[in-house]
Protein backbone atom coordinates (compact mmCIF):
# COMPACT_ATOMS: atom_id res chain seq x y z
CA UNK A 1 0.00 0.00 0.00
CA UNK A 2 1.32 3.23 -0.87
CA UNK A 3 0.91 6.82 0.95
CA UNK A 4 -1.54 7.46 -1.91
CA UNK A 5 -3.87 4.81 -1.22
CA UNK A 6 -3.56 5.15 2.61
CA UNK A 7 -4.81 8.86 2.50
CA UNK A 8 -7.62 7.51 -0.14
CA UNK A 9 -8.95 4.80 2.41
CA UNK A 10 -8.98 7.49 5.12
CA UNK A 11 -11.08 10.03 3.13
CA UNK A 12 -13.03 7.73 1.99
CA UNK A 13 -14.30 6.07 5.00
CA UNK A 14 -14.76 10.06 6.80
CA UNK A 15 -16.62 11.00 4.10
CA UNK A 16 -19.01 7.79 4.70
CA UNK A 17 -19.44 8.63 7.76
CA UNK A 18 -20.31 12.43 8.11
CA UNK A 19 -17.16 13.27 10.03
CA UNK A 20 -18.26 11.09 12.91
CA UNK A 21 -15.13 9.56 14.70
CA UNK A 22 -16.64 6.95 16.36
CA UNK A 23 -18.66 5.99 12.41
CA UNK A 24 -15.01 6.70 11.03
CA UNK A 25 -13.40 4.09 12.90
CA UNK A 26 -16.14 1.50 12.31
CA UNK A 27 -15.97 2.21 8.60
CA UNK A 28 -12.18 1.90 8.41
CA UNK A 29 -12.34 -1.47 9.90
CA UNK A 30 -15.03 -2.66 7.51
CA UNK A 31 -13.11 -1.59 4.95
CA UNK A 32 -9.43 -2.66 6.17
CA UNK A 33 -11.95 -6.26 6.22
CA UNK A 34 -11.35 -6.08 2.53
CA UNK A 35 -7.56 -6.04 2.71
CA UNK A 36 -5.24 -8.95 2.67
CA UNK A 37 -3.80 -8.86 6.44
CA UNK A 38 -0.19 -7.56 4.69
CA UNK A 39 -1.91 -4.91 3.46
CA UNK A 40 -3.45 -4.30 6.51
CA UNK A 41 -0.38 -4.60 7.99
CA UNK A 42 0.99 -1.91 5.86
CA UNK A 43 -2.12 0.41 6.41
CA UNK A 44 -1.18 -0.03 10.20
CA UNK A 45 2.90 1.20 9.61
CA UNK A 46 1.37 4.35 7.66
CA UNK A 47 -1.06 5.44 10.09
CA UNK A 48 2.02 4.71 12.81
CA UNK A 49 4.09 6.47 11.01
CA UNK A 50 1.86 9.43 10.84
CA UNK A 51 0.82 8.88 14.30
CA UNK A 52 4.61 9.42 15.63
CA UNK A 53 4.98 12.69 13.19
CA UNK A 54 2.57 14.39 14.64
CA UNK A 55 4.46 13.97 18.39
CA UNK A 56 5.35 17.37 18.16
CA UNK A 57 4.81 20.69 20.75
CA UNK A 58 3.11 22.87 18.27
CA UNK A 59 0.60 20.13 17.16
CA UNK A 60 -0.20 19.51 21.45
CA UNK A 61 -0.36 23.10 21.57
CA UNK A 62 -2.74 23.43 19.01
CA UNK A 63 -5.04 20.63 20.97
CA UNK A 64 -4.32 21.91 24.45
CA UNK A 65 -6.19 25.46 22.38
CA UNK A 66 -8.76 22.93 20.44
CA UNK A 67 -9.41 20.90 23.51
CA UNK A 68 -8.87 22.84 26.35
CA UNK A 69 -6.36 20.49 28.30
CA UNK A 70 -2.75 19.28 27.81
CA UNK A 71 -3.09 15.48 29.07
CA UNK A 72 -1.25 12.86 27.50
CA UNK A 73 -4.41 10.43 26.69
CA UNK A 74 -6.16 13.88 25.12
CA UNK A 75 -3.35 14.52 23.35
CA UNK A 76 -3.08 10.69 21.98
CA UNK A 77 -6.59 10.68 20.73
CA UNK A 78 -5.89 14.39 19.25
CA UNK A 79 -3.67 12.93 17.04
CA UNK A 80 -5.67 10.17 15.70
CA UNK A 81 -8.23 12.57 14.74
CA UNK A 82 -5.97 14.68 13.20
CA UNK A 83 -4.72 11.74 10.65
CA UNK A 84 -8.59 11.26 10.34
CA UNK A 85 -9.24 14.44 8.71
CA UNK A 86 -6.85 13.72 5.97
CA UNK A 87 -3.65 14.51 4.49
CA UNK A 88 -4.26 18.28 3.61
CA UNK A 89 -5.09 19.42 7.45
CA UNK A 90 -2.58 16.80 8.67
CA UNK A 91 0.34 18.11 7.01
CA UNK A 92 -0.77 21.52 7.08
CA UNK A 93 -1.25 21.03 10.92
CA UNK A 94 2.54 19.38 11.09
CA UNK A 95 4.05 22.58 8.19
CA UNK A 96 2.31 24.88 10.92
CA UNK A 97 -0.18 24.32 13.14
CA UNK A 98 -1.83 27.38 13.21
CA UNK A 99 -3.40 26.56 9.68
CA UNK A 100 -5.94 25.00 11.70
CA UNK A 101 -7.44 28.04 12.39
CA UNK A 102 -7.61 28.22 8.15
CA UNK A 103 -8.49 24.37 7.69
CA UNK A 104 -11.29 23.73 10.34
CA UNK A 105 -14.96 24.66 9.44
CA UNK A 106 -15.82 24.52 12.79
CA UNK A 107 -14.66 22.24 16.34
CA UNK A 108 -16.78 21.03 18.38
CA UNK A 109 -15.30 19.64 21.12
CA UNK A 110 -17.92 16.73 22.17
CA UNK A 111 -17.19 15.14 18.93
CA UNK A 112 -13.99 16.33 17.37
CA UNK A 113 -10.61 15.91 18.59
CA UNK A 114 -10.86 12.88 20.44
CA UNK A 115 -10.48 10.07 17.78
CA UNK A 116 -9.29 6.94 19.93
CA UNK A 117 -11.08 4.04 17.69
CA UNK A 118 -9.03 5.23 14.48
CA UNK A 119 -5.59 4.57 16.26
CA UNK A 120 -7.38 0.51 16.48
CA UNK A 121 -9.09 0.32 13.51
CA UNK A 122 -6.09 -2.00 11.78
CA UNK A 123 -5.45 -3.80 14.79
CA UNK A 124 -9.32 -4.53 15.15
CA UNK A 125 -9.19 -5.33 10.90
CA UNK A 126 -6.11 -7.62 11.32
CA UNK A 127 -7.03 -9.50 14.20
CA UNK A 128 -10.76 -10.16 12.77
CA UNK A 129 -8.66 -11.49 9.36
CA UNK A 130 -6.01 -13.39 11.01
CA UNK A 131 -7.24 -14.54 14.46
CA UNK A 132 -3.72 -12.82 16.26
CA UNK A 133 -3.09 -9.80 17.36
CA UNK A 134 -1.30 -7.23 14.73
CA UNK A 135 2.31 -7.10 15.10
CA UNK A 136 3.55 -3.67 16.53
CA UNK A 137 4.82 -1.77 12.90
CA UNK A 138 8.70 -1.52 12.58
CA UNK A 139 10.89 0.90 11.53
CA UNK A 140 8.96 3.66 13.42
CA UNK A 141 10.72 6.29 15.39
CA UNK A 142 9.32 6.15 18.52
CA UNK A 143 12.30 8.28 20.69
CA UNK A 144 9.70 9.56 23.04
CA UNK A 145 10.38 13.32 22.40
CA UNK A 146 8.45 15.46 20.99
CA UNK A 147 9.78 17.14 18.10
CA UNK A 148 10.02 21.58 17.51
CA UNK A 149 9.92 24.02 20.46
CA UNK A 150 8.83 23.02 23.88
CA UNK A 151 6.36 25.64 25.64
CA UNK A 152 4.13 25.73 28.48
CA UNK A 153 1.10 23.84 27.84
CA UNK A 154 -0.99 25.44 30.92
CA UNK A 155 0.01 29.06 29.44
CA UNK A 156 -2.04 30.63 27.80
CA UNK A 157 -0.40 33.64 26.75
CA UNK A 158 2.46 31.00 25.48
CA UNK A 159 -0.12 29.47 23.39
CA UNK A 160 -1.64 32.53 22.00
CA UNK A 161 1.87 33.73 20.83
CA UNK A 162 2.75 30.04 19.38
CA UNK A 163 -0.46 30.12 17.58
CA UNK A 164 -2.32 33.40 17.51
CA UNK A 165 -4.71 32.44 14.51
CA UNK A 166 -6.14 29.90 16.08
CA UNK A 167 -6.17 30.80 19.92
CA UNK A 168 -7.83 34.01 18.26
CA UNK A 169 -10.51 31.51 16.99
CA UNK A 170 -10.55 28.93 19.41
CA UNK A 171 -9.05 30.04 22.11
CA UNK A 172 -9.86 30.99 25.70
Amino acid sequence: MDETEFWEIVDSTREAADGDPEDHADLLVDRLLLLDPDSVLDFARHFSVRYHRAYAWDVMAAAAVLLGASDKDSFDYFRCWLIGRGREVFESALHEADTLADLLDDFDDDLDGDAEELGYAADEAYEQLTGAPAPVPAGVDRSGKPSGTPLDLDDDGALAERLPRLWERFGG
